[in-house]
C-alpha cells in the first residue's frame, strides 16, 4: 500500500485547508485511514479516522471543527479543517490499516500562523 498526502501549507489562524491521502498498490483489505499529526516536540496524536462503513473517529482537539470523508471507491480520505488555530500546526500523517498492518504516508506541514 502506498499512500500520498496533499494538501498541506500555510494558513491564518480561523482560515481553512483540505488535506488529500490517496492510497495506491493493493488496496483490497483496507479498513481504515485516516490522519495523525505531530508537533515539534511532542508526540504523533490522533486526528481523525474513518472505516470502510463510513465510521469516524475524531481527536477531542479537533472534534466539531474537522471533518474526514472519503470517496466512492474508498481510496482516498480527505480532511476538511475548519477554524484553525495555531496549535494544529504540525506534520499530518496519512495511514491505512490493511489486515492489522499500518501504512504510512510521507506527511505534509500545516503551518497556522497566528
Amino acid at each position: 500500500v502506498q499512500l500520498q498526502a496533499s494538501g498541506g501549507g500555510l494558513v491564518l489562524a480561523g482560515g481553512s485547508l483540505r488535506l488529500s491521502c490517496a492510497a495506491s498498490g493493493t488496496i483490497f483489505g483496507i479498513n481504515t485511514m485516516g490522519w495523525y499529526r505531530q508537533a515539534p516536540g511532542n508526540q504523533r496524536e490522533l486526528v481523525a479516522t474513518i472505516s470502510t462503513d463510513g465510521d469516524t473517529n475524531y481527536g477531542d482537539s479537533v472534534k466539531d471543527r474537522f471533518a474526514i470523508s472519503s470517496n466512492g471507491a474508498k481510496n482516498t480520505v480527505y480532511l476538511q479543517m475548519n477554524s484553525l488555530k495555531s496549535e494544529d500546526t504540525g506534520v499530518y500523517f496519512c495511514f491505512a490499516i490493511r489486515f492489522h498492518e499500518n501504512y504510512w504516508g510521507q506527511g505534509t506541514l500545516v503551518t497556522v500562523s497566528s
